[in-house]
């Protein structure tokens, strides 16, 4: 039996249109570009071509590295007095969490001009073959699954914020409520937008009728100008490396700070001997708490150092907190994520992020416009306060593990703050534990932040007792839950291919 590939997403039908372009003779990368496009039609509120996001490849010669196709910071500041920008919280049911929106929240997309950059330099495909998935999906209609429209009603104050959103999202008999679990929704504005890039390629989005658009929706209250979409460039880079037992991890490099962050945990979890533990024990979960709080801390003090997080890789400061660790009784956003390896052995591991969307759509071409400038977790120094046109940094952190015997396993997760923590558990689960993939997916994680620890159900109840003893300030989650992240995984190697899809965020994934 000819084997195509293993496919990882976060729902079936991203899953689909990439088997369909595997199916069809295309590589892992024309497959990951297909399912990303299919992405923005079923997974409105986590992917836009609004927004931005990384690709990390390594392809069947062994090359690999990284596409930063992220946002980008306007090249102008903006008028104070003059800003279209807002708050609106968003109910999680366990927690809410404020987010900014508004034009003023927007920053230069890059997701077109990345899967154009891709496509010219690792596909093999036409882009014509490629969006036409996504294209079938947008013109047919789409249903609602129950992971899509949960997360569509914790954000849905800012899919009621425009005509455009709500015609397509809300329920045209009762305005005020957004659609649920099995209701239809097209897109066939969007389905044109497709067709036409495809024929005019990205110049199209960047100063063509697109850019225009753009530049309509930011004139009142906003940031972004043409001379911010016709100057955007992906940035290739080489990918960060850590040695991790037998295996070798590339993975974000700076200035994303998730890859540094995942890279700076792996080190203390090497000098910890964090294998050393039972899984799922008192001891492991507190180290591993620990290790977290030790990173977060870390992350801090980089933020005060001239070299920022770049400082986190020098050895000496990995040696302050490994001897910290040592010390303590042994007894602590919107995004989704498409993996892909084919059976070349070309692995794909592609993170996107829309933030959670600023309420306004191009008018007529269905487009959420991203929040990123009004993301706190992106804004550390507070709104407003960014430099000018530079390449914001994010938590995402697609990642490629490596196996001497040249396997390979492409993962990654969407999730704000969390992803670098369900990323880093799934390798421990990996490396340290030897689990398979599905398992080591799926069981629960816990995630510190800000001294509050997250547990996730599923621990056993004398752990858990413990945990909350040694943490005041904790949230105990009855179940699986999106807050935890959501890694989409794929792996390659002598003996054949396996999928794992996290239930957490709609996980979905196929061999074939």
């Amino acid at each position: 039996m000819k084997h195509h590939g293993a496919i990882g997403a976060g729902h079936i039908e991203t899953v689909r249109a990439a088997e369909e372009i595997l199916r069809d003779g295309g590589n892992a990368f024309d497959a990951v570009i297909a399912a990303q496009f299919a992405a923005c039609v079923v997974e409105p509120v986590l992917c836009s071509l609004g927004g931005g996001g990384y690709l990390i490849f390594r392809d069947s010669k062994g090359r690999h590295g990284v596409y930063d196709f992220f946002v980008q910071t306007p090249r102008q500041k903006p008028k104070l007095d003059e800003l279209d920008f807002y708050p609106i919280q968003a109910d999680f049911g366990t927690a809410t969490q404020e987010f900014h929106i508004g034009r003023a929240s927007i920053a230069t997309p890059g997701t077109v001009r990345g899967m154009f950059e891709i496509h010219r330099d690792l596909a093999s495909m036409p882009m014509s073959r490629l969006v036409e998935p996504a294209i079938r999906l947008a013109k047919n209609g789409i249903n609602l699954n129950a992971f899509q429209a949960y997360i569509l009603d914790i954000v849905k104050p800012i899919y009621q914020v425009s005509s455009e959103t709500r015609e397509i999202f809300t329920r045209q008999d009762e305005a005020a409520r957004m659609k649920g679990e099995g209701d239809s929704y097209r897109m066939t504005g969007f389905a044109d937008v497709l067709d036409a890039l495809a024929h005019e390629g990205d110049a199209l989005f960047y100063r063509g009728e697109i850019a225009a658009a753009i530049c309509h929706v930011t004139r009142e209250g906003g940031c972004l100008d043409s001379e911010d979409l016709k100057q955007y460039t992906v940035e290739k880079r080489r990918a960060l490396q850590s040695a991790y037992g037998n295996h070798r991890l590339l993975t974000n490099p700076l200035p994303s700070s998730g890859g540094t962050l995942i890279h700076f945990a792996l080190q203390l979890l090497h000098e910890v001997q964090i294998g050393q533990y039972r899984h799922g024990s008192y001891a492991y979960l507190r180290m591993l708490a620990n290790v977290m709080d030790a990173t977060s801390r870390a992350r801090v003090m980089a933020s005060q150092n001239p070299n920022g997080l770049a400082s986190l890789l020098d050895p000496e400061q990995l040696k302050t907190f490994v001897k910290t660790l040592k010390g303590r009784a042994q007894a602590l956003r919107g995004t989704t994520h498409i993996s892909i390896v084919d059976a070349k052995g070309n692995a794909a591991a592609m993170t996107l992020s829309n933030g959670e969307g600023c309420g306004h759509m191009l008018p007529g071409m269905q487009i959420m416009l991203n929040n990123m400038l009004g993301e706190e977790d992106l804004n550390p120094q507070g709104f407003h306060h960014w430099q000018t046109d530079q390449r914001m940094t994010s938590m995402m952190a697609p990642s490629l593990l490596l196996d001497r015997d040249g396997g390979v396993t492409a993962l990654g997760s969407g999730g704000s703050n969390r992803l670098r923590t369900a990323v880093l558990q799934t390798l421990i689960n990996l490396v340290d534990f030897g689990m398979h993939l599905e398992e080591a997916v799926q069981l629960p994680r816990i995630h510190l932040e800000q001294d509050v620890l997250n547990i996730e159900g599923g621990l056993r109840e004398d752990v858990v007792n413990a945990l909350v003893d040694d943490f005041p300030q904790h949230v105990l989650w009855p179940e699986h839950n999106l807050f935890f992240g959501g890694v989409h995984a794929v792996r390659f190697d002598r003996t054949g291919l396996s999928a794992a899809g996290d239930p957490r965020r709609g996980g979905c994934t196929s061999l074939l």
